[in-house]
């Protein structure tokens, strides 16, 4: 398999997977979503558009992710990837007990955002600029069951609801992909390109791989991004499920991401 070289292969790759699952998600309840490449490619195109037709996303927009590791979130960084936006991430550590600190997300040099995204049942009011004024941010609440939709809560004024909206937009991308080199994530007054995903140290290869959603969103994104460019699956368990052996020779997982 040739390099992959910038995000717009890597939803190419997704989609010529066709059928072969790519990402699974174990959640609280029984929950369990399997996502082929074709399907996962076809909510990335979804859910760019939605970004580019609904919220005037951009080359350059910046989106705070302000959600835990899900299949949800992963669908984010990549739809907003693919239309060149900038993905901001908390540079977050691990804590003593393998679990990351809360989802709420914010540029640490206080810059602007251009769309907020949260699963906070009480999400953030909109960042006040150093003047006083309230910077012009869109809030988009996502909703965390697999099933869910719309939101299951009493939606914000002004605040935009993924599940109620996403499905009303394209399952093909059709814009111009964006720059190989554009910055993909910034965190912690660093930023990544999609070269720099693929060159991070312990680079995951080919298989499938069990990756704990107890991890930071800035260790599951990169670890995600080189698992599918070696045509690996991701099994992305929250921490709230019981990783048994029964699961894990289920799922047939090979390898697994260090807590």
């Amino acid at each position: 398999m040739a390099p992959l070289k910038s995000v717009a292969e890597l939803c190419e790759s997704l989609r010529s997977a066709s059928g072969a699952p790519r990402l699974i998600w174990y959640g609280p309840g029984s929950e369990r979503v399997e996502l082929s490449g074709r399907v996962l490619e076809n909510w990335v195109a979804k859910t760019s558009n939605m970004l580019v037709e609904e919220l005037d996303a951009v080359a350059g927009t910046v989106v705070a992710v302000g959600m835990p590791p899900h299949w949800k979130s992963l669908v984010w960084a990549l739809a907003s990837w693919q239309v060149g936006a900038v993905t901001v991430l908390r540079d977050e550590t691990v804590r003593n007990d393998g679990t990351a600190p809360g989802d709420r997300t914010a540029p640490d040099d206080g810059a602007p955002v251009d769309v907020r995204l949260t699963m906070d049942a009480a999400p953030e009011a909109p960042r006040v600029g150093r003047e006083g004024d309230r910077e012009d941010e869109l809030l988009v609440l996502v909703a965390p069951g697999a099933l869910d939709m719309r939101w299951p809560g009493t939606l914000p004024s002004g605040a935009v609801d993924y599940a109620a909206t996403v499905r009303a937009f394209g399952d093909v991308y059709l814009e111009d992909p964006a720059d190989s080199g554009a910055e993909l994530i910034r965190a912690g007054g660093k930023s990544f390109t999609f070269s720099d995903l693929l060159d991070g140290a312990d680079q995951p290869a080919e298989g499938i791989w069990l990756v704990p959603a107890a991890l930071p969103l800035l260790t599951v994104l990169p670890a995600a991004v080189r698992i599918w460019a070696a045509g690996g699956t991701v099994v992305l368990v929250h921490p709230e499920v019981e990783v048994t052996d029964r699961l894990m020779e289920g799922e047939r997982v090979t390898a697994r991401l260090a807590v």
